[in-house]
């Protein structure tokens, strides 16, 4: 199909980005395993786990957009399954991150963690159920989705990393002296 091979080197380029930002997650998340433990079950499935769930839908969207379709209605559909289990699941994250007692929650948080992987599971859903009648504006709205779970991740990443070095870190020297 035309219009989706126009798309290569976009998906090309956000899914290796995708890949590889699973791979490192992966290594942070195994060296700050061996620190002493914590209420990290909480705090995993209202922050970690959706981390790689977001860098896993931007690359299985890649791959799967990559493949050579015939026509757009097969993968519009799985587009939309896709986005209908990633609005349900976003909800149960908002609902975990609300829930959660380790850690309170500022507005950055409820806006990466809650807010905008809603936006864009909606807009991946909402586009999918366009695109076999707007093909090319709902490739937009796919793309613009599957970008936005990737910043999300990315951001989401740092913000974690960031918080266990600079503030738990931080906070176990300093009870040391």
């Amino acid at each position: 199909m035309s219009e989706l091979a126009a798309w290569d080197s976009f998906y090309v380029i956000l899914g290796s980005a995708a890949g590889a930002l699973i791979g490192l997650q992966f290594v942070v998340l195994t060296l700050m395993a061996q620190r002493p433990p914590t209420s990290g079950t909480q705090l995993g499935a209202a922050f970690a786990t959706p981390t790689i769930i977001h860098f896993g839908t931007a690359l299985l969207l890649s791959a799967m957009l990559r493949a050579p379709w015939q026509a757009i209605t097969a993968p519009a559909f799985l587009c939309e399954i896709i986005g209908i289990c990633g609005t349900v699941y976003a909800v149960i994250v908002a609902r975990r991150v609300y829930r959660q007692t380790a850690y309170r929650p500022v507005f950055e948080d409820w806006l990466f963690h809650a807010l905008l992987p809603l936006v864009a599971f909606v807009v991946l859903a909402l586009s999918a159920f366009f695109a076999p009648i707007h093909a090319r504006h709902a490739l937009f709205g796919i793309g613009a989705a599957s970008l936005l779970l990737l910043f999300i991740g990315i951001h989401n990443a740092w913000d974690s990393i960031a918080y266990h070095v600079f503030t738990i870190r931080a906070g176990t020297n300093s009870e040391g002296h």
